[in-house]
C-alpha cells in the first residue's frame, strides 16, 4: 500500500458524511432525543468524535458539534480558539465563536431532550451548568459509539493506512533497539517516523520494562533508563494516520532469557491469538470474545490489569469494551484493539502486546501481519 501523505479526515464524499449523520440520527431518534451534542478537547485520542462529525481537528481548547435529529448541524467554539486550528477543514457551514459556548448551545436546544457525548469527561463545568438549566441532558457515550462502531469502506481504508504506519513503526523501534540505549533513544526514531507519515501529534507511545526477563506492569513515558541485555521491553504504540483512525500494534522485545512468568504469559498469548479468529466473528458477543481471549491467562493464575480489548476508531477507546460486563453483539466491519495486559500474582511482572483486528462474517482478522512472538532484537523486517 502506498503511503498517504495528506490528511484524509476532511473533504469527505457527501455520501460518507450523510452516512455518519444518518447513523447518529437514527440512534438518537430511537432513544427519544431531539439532538446530540458531541464534545471534544485536546485530550490525545479523544478529540476524534468532533472530527468524525465535522472534519475539524482540535489543536487546542475544545469544541462542540450540535446535530439535531431534524435540521442542520452546527459547530460551536470558544472565542479564544478563533485562530487555533484550521476551521476551513470542517464541512459544517454554521460555525460560531462565542465567549460562553454553553449559553449559545442552551439557546439552540432549550426545552429539548439532548444526548451528550463527553458529558462526564469533556464538557466544561460552566457549559454543563448553562445547558442543564435549559434542557434535559442525557449521557450518550455508549450509544454514540455503538452508532459508529461499524466502519465504512472509506473508514477501513484509513484504518489500514494507520495499521501500515503502526506496523512499520514497530520495525523502526526494533531497528533502534540495542542494550545500553535509553528508553527514549529507542523510541525517538519511531516517533519521528510516525510524524513524518502524517500522524502529527496523534500518537500515544509509552513503554513498560523491567529486569530479569520481565517487565513491570506500569505504562510510562520513555525516559533515560538504559535497557540492559537481561531486560524485557514492551513498547505500547498507538497512532492515528492521516485519516484520523486510531490503531494499536506492538510486540515484546527480550534480548536475553524471558522469565518463567513471561514465558507462561506468552503461552497464554499464543492461545489468545489462536482463539481470537473464531471469538471475533460477527455474531459473537463482546463478553464471549473476552472470555475466549482471557481464558489462557486466568487459567494460569494471571490477572488482567487493562481492558482486554475495545472498539477503536477516530476515538482511541470506543464502546463496546471487550469485557465481562458487555454483551454487545459484534458486527462485520467493526475494528477492535486487543491487548490483554497479563499481570503476575505478585504484581511484579506483566506482558502486553497489541493488535488491531477486523470483525468479519468468517472471523476476526489481525490487520498488522506481525507474528505472535517475543522478539530478541536481532530480527529484520521481512522483505516486501
Amino acid at each position: 500500500m502506498a503511503a498517504v501523505t495528506e490528511p484524509t479526515y476532511t473533504g469527505l464524499p457527501r455520501d460518507e458524511i450523510e452516512r455518519r449523520y444518518r447513523l447518529v440520527r437514527e440512534a438518537a431518534a430511537r432513544d427519544g432525543l431531539d439532538a446530540v451534542i458531541v464534545c471534544g478537547n485536546e485530550y490525545t485520542g479523544f478529540e476524534g468524535a468532533v472530527t468524525y462529525l465535522s472534519g475539524f481537528v482540535i489543536v487546542h481548547r475544545y469544541a462542540y458539534v450540535l446535530l439535531p435529529v431534524d435540521g442542520e448541524p452546527s459547530i460551536v467554539f470558544p472565542s479564544e480558539a478563533r485562530y487555533v486550528g484550521e476551521h476551513g477543514t470542517t464541512w459544517i457551514d454554521e460555525q460560531e465563536f462565542v465567549d460562553r459556548p454553553g449559553d449559545r448551545l442552551a439557546e439552540k436546544v432549550r426545552g429539548r431532550r439532548v444526548g451528550v457525548y463527553g458529558m462526564d469527561y469533556v464538557m466544561t463545568v460552566r457549559d454543563h451548568a448553562a445547558l442543564a438549566g435549559a434542557c434535559e441532558l442525557v449521557g450518550w457515550d455508549v450509544a454514540f459509539d455503538h452508532a459508529r462502531m461499524v466502519k465504512s469502506e472509506l473508514e477501513l481504508a484509513s484504518v489500514r493506512e494507520s495499521v501500515r504506519i503502526n506496523t512499520e513503526g514497530f520495525w523502526v523501534f526494533l531497528d533502534a533497539f540495542e542494550p545500553g540505549k535509553s528508553e527514549r533513544e529507542i523510541l525517538a526514531p519511531c516517533e519521528q517516523y510516525f510524524v513524518a507519515e502524517g500522524c502529527g501529534r496523534w500518537t500515544m507511545d509509552m513503554v513498560l520494562d523491567g529486569p530479569n526477563g520481565s517487565a513491570l506492569p506500569e505504562f510510562k513515558i520513555a525516559g533515560t533508563r538504559p535497557i540492559a541485555a537481561t531486560d524485557c521491553l514492551l513498547p505500547s504504540l498507538e497512532v492515528a494516520g492521516p485519516g484520523g483512525h486510531w490503531v494499536e500494534v506492538s510486540r515484546a522485545i527480550c534480548p536475553g532469557e524471558p522469565s518463567d512468568d513471561t514465558k507462561r504469559m506468552f503461552e497464554a498469548y499464543e492461545e489468545y491469538f489462536a482463539a481470537a479468529p473464531a471469538a471475533l466473528r460477527a455474531g459473537s458477543s463482546a463478553r464471549d470474545a473476552h472470555r475466549a481471549v482471557a481464558k489462557g491467562f486466568l487459567d494460569r493464575g494471571f490477572r488482567l490489569g487493562h481492558v482486554t480489548g475495545h472498539s477503536i476508531g477516530m476515538t482511541m477507546i470506543e464502546f463496546p469494551k471487550i469485557g465481562e460486563q458487555d454483551e454487545t453483539e459484534l458486527q462485520a466491519g467493526m475494528v477492535l484493539s486487543m491487548h490483554p495486559h497479563a499481570i503476575s500474582a505478585d504484581g511484579e511482572a506483566c506482558l502486553y502486546m497489541q493488535d488491531t483486528w477486523l470483525v468479519t462474517e468468517a472471523g476476526g482478522v489481525p490487520l498488522a501481519g506481525l507474528p505472535m512472538r517475543i522478539f530478541d532484537g536481532t530480527e529484520a523486517r521481512p522483505a516486501s
